[in-house]
């Protein structure tokens, strides 16, 4: 076994050494995401925490880690008499991203299960991590299905495994930590909810401090184990002073006074549910007793937001994490002043001055605050060029573009969009878009499997088995049943497309509030791929050439940041565009053919600059045609005289057209728009 690098020994990352050691001081926080850049030590220093945490002791003999004083009394492994406990070092389990359902839940012997009725049962990864730690790197990556079983187990305290009336149940308590470079995508909010802290990491851009971290990992590289002895001194004494805060920890005081600050900074930035405030009442205690104190401050409660809070206040993928801290610094101010004031049934006229600004009505968020949630979908008056703006219907407003462009957009959140999604059945990644083969989602048949049984369909197995009982000499109630009886179970779910987007960002598009209109449905297009874990990519085209704003990737928030600054003007190389999109997909199909796309082109179907430009967008269009790409284009035509150019392209491309008004989910036209519509009308 390899000499993990000492946790003292990390230079700099403060935030990320502090959440690590407040989970080893209390894991009942509830776990930590590290967020970060690449090479930011993320994945060193979690592996290093292990050697940290105090041993744990467990029944002799039991797979489940069941602890010797309160076993658990359905643990698969049986009743545990009475017997001393063995100690054993804490176990750091590591859950590879492209793990199977199995590996991580454990497996159940169907076919010894059917002919002779016992349940043999191999654990999983749940069930190793038990009473340590479970660690995911790059989480964000994680399947689909695989979050699912992380959410129940982490909510449950249990994990269960079910196949075919065969059901399993173990205890499954453990701190989850994750990691993530938020450039490859995002969480999903329920999961991004059961981390307890987020911390941000970035590289140090301190020369003396790099330096020190080069210096440092060669020396490791060269000698692990003469390193760590170097470091040992300083590992044991921060392993005291752990194992100190903890026999602390169930001393230390919660005053009304900290409740009240903590529940009014969770109210004044809008987090949802209750969690956040258990978690920071949890957290401001192990920091109390991290510094060895009995009592929990006001300094507690502001560090324990600034690590429980971020991660929880965000409205969508499109919002920055982190807090504004002179707003946490007023909250807590003033929660404060309530608890020393008089409890009166009306308030101090004389003390009502301060409170006006700050929500007093109940932590309210003053009204300058809420630009912190605003996602990026007006502020198109940054391309300079762009005269003022205002909502469609409405007079013009000379000298208040700002606020005028944010309205049309619906600047406080994107709406929500019609499902756009590929015709046919897929075989691509899990998702939420198109329809496609998966191993997960309503049985659809049967066939032999092809490797290991996953999902067994118990009627067609049943079947299978039942000519043969005779030959086989049954005699008894049980079935006899052979491996080449075995029936896999054929399913069909929902897959993750890549959806690339082609904008026009020519001059055109950029008359009055088109364009601004135009980045808050793609805006809300982007959104919905979020959420259906499509990858993306950002194709533009203006002047005389098109280009890759944003390669293929799963990071909605990238695809967001591109458009935000998107620049306008030009002429409108559409074919450009079109050529451009078709070079990406070529190459997309190349590294994942299993993944099927979805161009999205957004446009008002002019095409103009070089010679023939009509011609060659036609031509580029029936290029994507031919090679079966689903396609849709966005109209964004405006207007009394409309030419309908867009719904020519779409004919060109195979696919159909929708305005921007019928993209929304709530229009009239209906709630779902296929991307085969035009097709079948031909």
């Amino acid at each position: 076994m390899s000499t993990p690098y000492p946790f003292t020994a990390i230079v700099g990352q403060d935030d990320l050494r502090l959440g690590l050691l407040l989970n080893a001081v209390s894991p009942a926080v509830g776990g930590v995401l590290v967020r970060g850049e690449k090479g930011t030590a993320k994945s060193t220093a979690v592996r290093a925490l292990a050697a940290l945490v105090p041993e744990v002791f467990v029944v002799p003999g039991c797979r489940f880690s069941c602890d010797p004083a309160s076993p658990d009394p359905a643990c698969p492994d049986g009743a545990h008499a009475e017997a001393a406990g063995v100690s054993r070092p804490a176990r750091t389990v590591e859950l590879p991203v492209g793990a199977s359902e199995d590996r991580l839940v454990g497996a159940l012997d169907i076919e010894r299960a059917l002919s002779e009725g016992v349940k043999a049962f191999e654990p999983g990864l749940l069930a190793d991590a038990h009473r340590g730690i479970l660690y995911v790197d790059e989480v964000n990556l994680l399947h689909d299905h695989l979050v699912d079983l992380l959410l129940d187990a982490a909510a449950m305290g249990a994990s269960y495994v079910e196949r075919e009336g065969v059901s399993v149940r173990h205890a499954a308590r453990f701190l989850l930590v994750g990691t993530m470079n938020p450039e490859e995508g995002e969480l999903r909010p329920q999961l991004l909810d059961r981390f307890g802290l987020t911390v941000e990491v970035a590289a140090s851009r301190d020369t003396d401090e790099r330096v020190e971290v080069v210096r440092r990992r060669l020396a490791y590289d060269d000698d692990p184990g003469g390193f760590a002895a170097r470091w040992a001194e300083e590992e044991s004494a921060l392993r005291e002073r752990i194992a100190a805060a903890r026999a602390l920890l169930p001393r230390v005081v919660l005053g009304d006074g900290v409740l009240r600050q903590i529940a009014a900074t969770c109210a004044a930035f809008e987090v949802d549910g209750m969690r956040a405030d258990i978690v920071m009442a949890r957290t401001a205690t192990a920091l109390a007793a991290w510094a060895g104190r009995e009592a929990v401050t006001a300094d507690d409660v502001r560090q324990a937001a600034l690590l429980a809070l971020p991660h929880r206040r965000r409205r969508n993928p499109f919002d920055a994490p982190g807090l504004d801290e002179d707003k946490l610094d007023r909250t807590l101010d003033e929660a404060a002043g309530d608890q020393v004031r008089d409890n009166d049934d009306d308030p101090d006229p004389d003390g009502g001055g301060n409170d006006d600004g700050g929500g007093g009505g109940g932590g309210g968020v003053p009204p300058q605050a809420d630009g912190d949630r605003t996602p990026p979908q007006g502020e198109d008056g940054s391309d300079g060029d762009t005269p003022s703006q205002a909502p469609e219907g409405a007079p013009d407003a000379p000298g208040r573009s700002a606020g005028a462009e944010q309205r049309p957009v619906a600047s406080a959140e994107p709406f929500r969009t019609k499902t756009l999604s590929v015709p046919g059945l897929g075989e691509g990644a899990a998702g939420r878009r198109s329809r496609a083969r998966t191993e997960h989602g309503r049985t659809t048949g049967a066939r032999r499997p092809r490797g290991s049984l996953t999902k067994l369909h118990l009627a067609a197995t049943v079947q299978a088995a039942a000519p043969h009982q005779r030959a086989r000499g049954r005699s008894g109630r049980g079935l006899v049943v052979r491996r080449d009886d075995l029936r896999q179970a054929t399913r069909e779910g929902r897959e993750g497309n890549l959806v690339l987007f082609v904008v026009d960002a020519s001059g055109s598009m950029a008359a009055r509030q088109r364009m601004s209109a135009v980045k808050g449905a793609v805006l809300s297009l982007l959104l919905d791929a979020y959420q259906r874990r499509d990858k993306v990519g950002l194709v533009t085209f203006r002047g005389r050439e098109a280009e890759v704003a944003l390669p293929p990737t799963s990071s909605v928030d990238a695809a967001a940041s591109r458009l935000e600054s998107l620049p306008t003007g030009g002429r409108t190389p559409l074919a450009a565009g079109l050529l451009k999109a078709h070079d990406v997909l070529r190459v997309e199909r190349l590294r994942d053919p299993s993944r099927r796309p979805l161009l999205v082109v957004v446009t008002d179907g002019r095409a103009t600059g070089g010679p023939e430009p009509v011609a060659l967008a036609g031509r580029a269009a029936r290029l994507h045609q031919a090679e079966g790409t689903a396609s849709v284009v966005v109209d964004c035509e405006s207007g009394y005289v409309r030419l309908g150019l867009a719904g020519e392209l779409a004919r060109e491309l195979g696919g159909t057209a929708v305005t921007l008004d019928e993209l929304r989910a709530d229009s009239i036209a209906g709630l779902v728009k296929d991307v085969t519509a035009a097709g079948r009308a031909a």
